[in-house]
């Protein structure tokens, strides 16, 4: 029976160390499931049943089962209960009868970065067939200076660097920002980094310690929360409205040390932190002494509405950490991102950058300085803009058919994906896998929480899709929601 199991676990746990009462009955469940005692698929009992047999409070269980879900080990499904997840890895077979799955190697943390939020099936890609729409980018130019900058390169360019990044492209960087972003910033306070997952690491290593809490938004952004589970922090997750990550007096009971949000487009929402709730934001890292990543991962793409200013532009405590990168506008292999860090950190990050990541790539860096300077950033820019604002366009036009109280569209603003919001009631990985028998790649919203159970709906990228696969795609894009909309509708009330 797998509440005698459980107690069993709980005892041994007990008796090793002072853990408290949530963590050995998440220990004990987390065991079961990577022992193969929890098979795939496998019902567990309600919170309710586990808080009796146990002789534990709700909250000790709920907390537990929380937690088991945020990491990947269990989902649950209104009505029908919290299962074990099918893709936790199976238990290792002896060495000798078959093969070693040398998976079962890998320590806790490598179990979880493995099994949850695979890049693979979770990152926004067009809706349809992998299309990659690179073309506009000047490539014979872009060697040129490439290579202008590896003929000229000087010895201490090609080893590592100590300064935060080349200075002419920290200073181009900090040009833009003060510009069109409205960070109040000096060109020291600029670091160049590999990009976002390697900044998110950074701050976390500099600002959290191993255990502390990280507060994330609800659907959340897949490579951050793979980032704060490498360097060992404890997600907490803070759903999301119309308006921003929406913190509640509740989640004060969980003091944040990071707080880590994407207000100008939340991703993969679309939601707009508005000015009120960018000021309560503020408010609580400055009441929790916690520091604020603002990820402004597609801020150069806003097509409709005013500008949006940053949340950098709004803090007076030197609390928030800035971040973006080149990838949208250029292509994602450049591996170029940016940090802005307060005056007051800007020593210690340097140090740590160096020590941490051995930064290098200066005639890269140098090559994309001058790409600026020429002018060339500004006019890949520009028409990348007009380019994706007619995809957006077709797009939204494609999908009015399907549109209504039950469907309705979020963040088609900015950036280079929607969410098409749809009933809590709908299965929305059924819906995705359904149009992908159909050749569209689209995204359940679902796939995206953590903790939330009420966000459903469907994530559609339109940044790599031609437009001619978009006015033939959009309509069966379209046609199947509405479909499936009027099948949800036909249900009896009582299923």
């Amino acid at each position: 029976m797998l509440s005698e199991l459980l107690l069993t676990e709980i005892s041994r746990l007990r008796l090793q160390g002072k853990l408290p009462l949530h963590r050995q009955l998440y220990e004990a469940l987390r065991r079961a499931i990577l022992d193969g005692k929890l098979a795939a698929g496998d019902r567990l009992p309600s919170s309710r049943d586990l808080t009796q047999d146990l002789s534990l409070s709700r909250n000790t269980v709920v907390a537990a089962l929380s937690q088991l879900a945020v990491e990947g080990y269990l989902v649950s499904h209104v009505g029908s209960g919290t299962f074990v997840k099918d893709n936790v890895p199976k238990p290792a077979r002896r060495p000798g009868l078959a093969f070693r799955n040398q998976s079962a190697e890998l320590s806790q943390r490598g179990h979880a970065l493995a099994t949850t939020f695979c890049a693979s099936q979770l990152e926004i890609q067009p809706f349809t067939p992998g299309i990659a729409d690179f073309n506009a980018f000047p490539v014979s130019l872009w060697q040129r200076l490439q290579n202008k900058h590896w003929r000229m390169t000087y010895p201490d360019m090609l080893d590592y660097n100590d300064s935060g990044g080349y200075a002419p492209l920290r200073r181009a960087v900090a040009d833009y920002l003060r510009v069109f972003r409205s960070v109040p910033l000096e060109v020291e306070q600029v670091i160049i980094t590999s990009g976002t997952q390697q900044t998110m690491e950074l701050c976390a290593h500099l600002l959290a310690d191993h255990g502390d809490t990280v507060w994330i938004e609800d659907p959340a952004y897949w490579g951050a929360v793979k980032a704060f589970m490498a360097t060992g922090l404890r997600l907490h997750p803070v759903p999301v409205d119309e308006h921003g990550i929406a913190p509640q007096a509740r989640d004060e009971a969980t003091p944040p040390r990071l707080i880590y949000v994407t207000p100008s487009h939340q991703y993969p929402t679309g939601a707009v932190m508005s000015l009120a709730r960018r000021h309560q934001i503020l408010a609580l890292a400055r009441r929790h002494k916690a520091w604020i990543l603002e990820d402004d991962y597609d801020s150069e793409f806003r097509f409709s509405g005013p500008p949006i200013s940053s949340l950098a532009g709004l803090d007076t405590d030197q609390r928030v950490l800035y971040m973006g990168s080149f990838s949208k506008v250029l292509y994602p292999g450049l591996k170029l991102g940016y940090l802005v860090v307060p005056k007051g950190l800007v020593a210690a990050f340097k140090r740590a950058h160096y020590d941490l990541n051995r930064p290098g790539q200066m005639p890269l860096q140098a090559a994309l300085a001058e790409f600026i300077e020429m002018g060339h950033f500004a006019s890949a820019l520009r028409r990348a803009r007009q380019s994706y604002a007619e995809r957006r366009r077709c797009l939204l036009a494609a999908l009015q058919p399907c549109l209504g109280e039950d469907a309705q569209i979020t963040g088609a603003e900015q950036g280079l994906h929607l969410c098409l919001r749809l009933p809590a009631a709908i299965d929305d990985q059924a819906l995705a896998d359904q149009m992908a028998k159909l050749d569209l790649t689209v995204r359940p919203l679902s796939a995206y929480c953590l903790r939330r159970q009420d966000a459903k709906g469907l994530v559609i990228g339109y940044g790599y899709a031609r437009l001619a696969d978009i006015e033939r795609y959009g309509p069966l894009l379209a046609s199947t929601v509405a479909a499936a909309l009027t099948r949800l509708k036909a249900r009896p009330k009582s299923s």
